[in-house]
């Protein structure tokens, strides 16, 4: 398991998440709309791009009418998708090359991308299944 401190740094909570607890309490508050914003810069570079894939999580509209926090069903989609982010990150031990694996189509995963398929719960548990194999060194 991913630690919490890890997701924390990269969504920019801080030292005050610390615990599977306090990540659980931050997503229950609704994270700070800088988090999702965080978690786009870490997987592209490109601003553009990165303010782009913002809009895949929270839609383009409800994002301008969020004052400070998302909603929780934002925030869990936010928190999963650090989750695998920071899976990767540890697997690769480099955030290059865990952000290019990130973002290239993947046949383990019906040729869409790890980004793609883990926007949904079911999808996310299924890239890190596949994380954990290739840490692993077990068959594809």
């Amino acid at each position: 398991m991913i630690a919490p401190e890890s997701i924390a740094e990269i969504l920019g909570l801080g030292a005050s998440v610390r615990t599977v607890g306090e990540l659980e309490d931050a997503v229950s508050a609704g994270l700070p709309k800088r988090a999702l914003e965080r978690l786009s810069s870490r997987l592209y570079e490109d601003r553009r791009v990165a303010s782009a894939y913002k809009f895949k999580v929270v839609p383009q509209a409800t994002w301008k009418r969020r004052t400070k926090r998302l909603s929780v069903h934002e925030s869990e989609k936010t928190e999963r998708l650090a989750r695998v982010l920071a899976a990767a990150e540890y697997i690769w031990d480099d955030r290059e090359q865990a952000r290019e694996w990130m973002s290239k189509p993947h046949r383990e995963l019906h040729g869409e991308t790890p980004l793609e398929v883990a926007r949904t719960e079911l999808g996310a548990r299924r890239v890190e299944d596949l994380l954990d194999k290739l840490f692993y060194g077990l068959p594809l």
